[in-house]
């Protein structure tokens, strides 16, 4: 029966977690936890290692690294730094061995695709990162790397396709012809994503190497960009910004469940709904409140801001992974030092 029902979300930990609350365990798929107290993120890293566990868990075969950070949606910019260190960190650990150079002489070429529509808050996500991201391949093409001030520099360009409502094109498509122009080594993909559970909103970074099937979160499926489609490796980077209006009354469906059980008259409904798995309560509320909010996504009042702020740190978070070694060691010491010196 759970087979059945889907819970929508882009997240491959919240995929995981719901086998785990119904005591199922899924073949192939390997869940590690790490906390940092000092910067207050938990990341999780799932692994889905076979094909099987790819079937079960409606995700391909790959590496799934999710942030966690309580405070991303709050002002804070010491404790954003700290995030985009952490970012930097991850994206680099996902592109280890897949940025092999062609030659002695030749740098590393990025293309970063910022996916979304610039026009509608909660999807401008991937075009914000773009605006704020360090562009240097049309410097170093036309006055050579040494006008950097670097021997070894990371050409990175950017790409801001839109949406097929604005072209008439799928975006795998404009991505497939841009790489073909511009022989890039990887592609960093940035997208909003959709979450099953409303505290993640703008508080949860995942970053895979499976690339991205734009839209699928709020089931507006187009064509996938990844390593097979495109033919380069993909990493993508995503941010819950909306949930659906099934995932809010879910979730007060839960809420109101757990205060049935210290009501006498309310008791009897209350176990009734929880010998229900998670997925059919999901589709029961689904059906409960159609036609009319079905298609209705949530995305928290303060989206403005938050947005630019998160399409901010995650553009510092690539600039510090694509800046020369001493940079980088510099900043990951500011980083971790802002309290001291008062930033």
């Amino acid at each position: 029966m759970v087979e059945k029902y889907s819970i929508r979300t882009d997240l491959a930990l919240e995929e995981k977690e719901r086998f785990e609350e119904e005591n199922v365990e899924v073949q192939g798929v390997v869940l590690e936890e790490e906390y940092d107290e000092e910067r207050e993120i938990r990341t999780t890293t799932v692994k889905i290692k076979t094909e099987n566990g790819a079937k079960t868990m409606g995700k391909p075969v790959g590496t799934y690294i999710t942030m966690e950070a309580p405070n991303l949606a709050v002002p804070d910019e010491g404790y954003h730094r700290e995030v985009s260190v952490k970012i930097a960190e991850c994206v680099e650990k996902l592109l280890k061995g897949k940025w092999k150079k062609r030659s002695k002489d030749e740098d590393i070429s990025i293309l970063m695709v910022g996916l979304g529509n610039r026009e509608v808050t909660p999807d401008a996500l991937g075009p914000y990162v773009a605006d704020n991201l360090n562009i240097t391949r049309h410097i170093v093409r036309e006055y050579g790397k040494y006008a950097m001030g670097e021997d070894e520099v990371t050409l990175v360009s950017a790409l801001v396709p839109g949406v097929m409502a604005q072209t008439g094109m799928e975006t795998a498509e404009i991505v497939r012809g841009v790489v073909a122009e511009t022989k890039p080594d990887v592609i960093l993909v940035v997208d909003a994503l959709a979450a099953r559970n409303s505290k993640r909103l703008n508080r949860t970074i995942q970053i895979a190497d499976t690339g991205i099937s734009p839209g699928s979160g709020v089931g507006n499926h187009r064509n996938a960009i990844t390593e097979d489609s495109i033919g380069i490796p993909v990493i993508a980077i995503g941010v819950p910004t909306v949930v659906d209006a099934a995932t809010i009354v879910n979730d007060a469906m839960e809420n109101l469940m757990k205060e049935m059980e210290h009501s006498e008259a309310l008791k009897g409904v209350g176990v009734v709904l929880q010998g229900y798995h998670a997925a059919e309560k999901y589709e029961l509320v689904r059906q409960l409140i159609s036609p009319h909010l079905n298609g209705m996504f949530v995305t928290p009042k303060d989206i403005d801001d938050t947005v630019k702020r998160i399409s901010f740190t995650i553009s510092e978070g690539l600039n510090l992974l694509f800046s020369r070694n001493e940079e980088r060691g510099e900043m990951t010491g500011q980083a971790h030092n802002h309290e001291e010196k008062g930033i």
